[in-house]
């Protein structure tokens, strides 16, 4: 309990209310010490002894018996020094000596002096016309002041001083608790995860504390996400793997146990073992690739690309494939298109893998175009198919993993979303945004699909 940020807040609260408190008072007894109110009484009774004295120098400094009777009247001390600053004259007879006063430029109307006891005395001073100094002094007035403090403040300040204490404590307590239960509501939300009932904290308390608040919502979420992801990512691992293996298993069964008895059934056992391998073997140094890009550690060589030679090497390549679909393969790109500064070979990568998909969902007698223009931002490319296109609720989903579109219907009439080993486009996507580009798709069933990636000139 006592370590708690709660009870500190409170503690906090509480100890500045007492030391203000204590500050009060002491500020209170310093006052009544100096004892302001009666100093300027003593010395508005000093000018008036000097006024009257001064009004008649000869009469009062000449005669001492008038001056000392004055100064017995009045209560005061009065005191003459010649021009060389010697004594001449002292009404206070045996009392301790006081020295020549001293010029107080910043504050002449509480002028103080010690004489030879250490006493406090007020003096005000003036110059006689004949060149001597007259100071009337008094010892500084003293009040009781620790029985006056007890009489008359001490009650008041410590009933008010209880009252304002009381209040604070429930102040503090309230604000301990407005700025402490969010906290404590996040770190019960942390210590209960990875529960599936941790749900986001409510935003509360002050600003700080809903930042903080918010902060641990949004790191919340992409955690969740993230092992969401990895569920999804190991049970679609694990049905890509699972139908090969199967077949695998099943063909190599019927060998050893003489079932595919004729060469041709062997040789049809050994054809499906042989495909279902690489088939896994692609899926696993597409899932490494794919690793790799997605933590960072892929390399990209850096070098200019000439953009035109790049897209009618991927024609090129292509054109076999395209002539027996029954496929036109185009490219549009202008003469004084720039180079790009990228990886030529996972560049080529990328539109092999558009490509290679475009040609699977376009029906013979369709096209496929490869452009290029250049854009504010860098070089604007495209892949665009005349195939059966991708429906809206599939299109969200292209470029994540396990996930690729294909035909529902016979003929390819329209597309939906089927489980795969669409791993491509992932890459492809990775690829982009590690060149410090966007890509991005738009389709229309019946239409054909478009892919675009926006990429610039330089990447830094």
């Amino acid at each position: 309990m006592f370590t708690s940020l709660r009870f500190r807040l409170w503690l906090s609260y509480a100890l500045v209310v007492t030391v203000s408190l204590l500050i009060v008072a002491l500020v209170l007894l310093v006052f009544l010490i100096r004892n302001p109110l009666l100093s300027r009484q003593t010395q508005q009774q000093l000018r008036s002894v000097q006024s009257m004295i001064s009004a008649d120098p000869q009469g009062f400094v000449d005669d001492p018996a008038r001056l000392q009777k004055l100064a017995d009247q009045q209560h005061v001390r009065i005191l003459v020094f010649d021009t060389s600053r010697q004594l001449l004259l002292d009404t206070g007879g045996r009392a301790a000596s006081l020295p020549f006063p001293r010029r107080n430029v910043f504050n002449r109307a509480s002028q103080t002096a010690v004489d030879a006891n250490g006493a406090v005395w007020l003096y005000t001073g003036a110059r006689l016309g004949d060149g001597r100094v007259l100071v009337v002094a008094a010892p500084r007035p003293r009040v009781p002041v620790l029985n006056v403090f007890a009489d008359e403040f001490l009650k008041p300040i410590v009933q008010g001083g209880l009252i304002a204490l009381l209040l604070s404590l429930i102040l503090a307590f309230a604000l301990s608790r407005w700025v402490a239960d969010p906290l404590q509501q996040v770190v019960v939300a942390a210590s209960e995860y990875p529960s599936d009932e941790v749900k986001p904290v409510e935003l509360r308390g002050p600003q700080e504390v809903q930042t903080l608040t918010r902060a641990f919502n949004a790191m919340l979420a992409r955690v969740q996400s993230s092992q969401q992801s990895q569920r999804d990512f190991v049970a679609n691992v694990s049905h890509e793997m699972k139908t090969p293996l199967t077949s695998i298993q099943g063909f190599a069964q019927a060998i050893l146990d003489d079932t595919a008895d004729t060469p041709e059934a062997r040789q049809r056992a050994a054809q499906i073992i042989f495909d279902e391998s690489a088939r896994m073997h692609r899926m696993s140094l597409d899932l490494l690739e794919l690793a790799r890009w997605e933590s960072g550690t892929a390399d990209l060589n850096m070098s200019p690309v000439e953009v035109g030679g790049l897209l009618r090497g991927i024609v090129e390549k292509f054109t076999p494939q395209a002539q027996k679909a029954g496929v036109e393969l185009l490219v549009a790109v202008p003469d004084a298109l720039p180079p790009l500064v990228a990886d030529g070979d996972r560049l080529a990568q990328v539109f092999t893998n558009l490509v290679d998909n475009a040609l699977r969902f376009t029906p013979a007698g369709g096209r496929i175009t490869l452009s290029a223009e250049e854009s504010r931002a860098g070089i604007k490319l495209s892949v665009a198919d005349t195939g059966a296109g991708v429906t809206s609720e599939a299109l969200p989903y292209l470029f994540d993993r396990f996930y690729q579109a294909d035909s529902s219907r016979a003929g390819g009439e329209t597309t939906a979303l089927r489980h795969g080993a669409g791993l491509g486009l992932a890459i492809v996507k990775e690829i982009v945004q590690a060149h410090g580009g966007k890509i991005g798709v738009r389709s229309q069933v019946g239409s054909g699909t478009t892919f675009t990636i926006d990429l610039p000139l330089e990447n830094n």
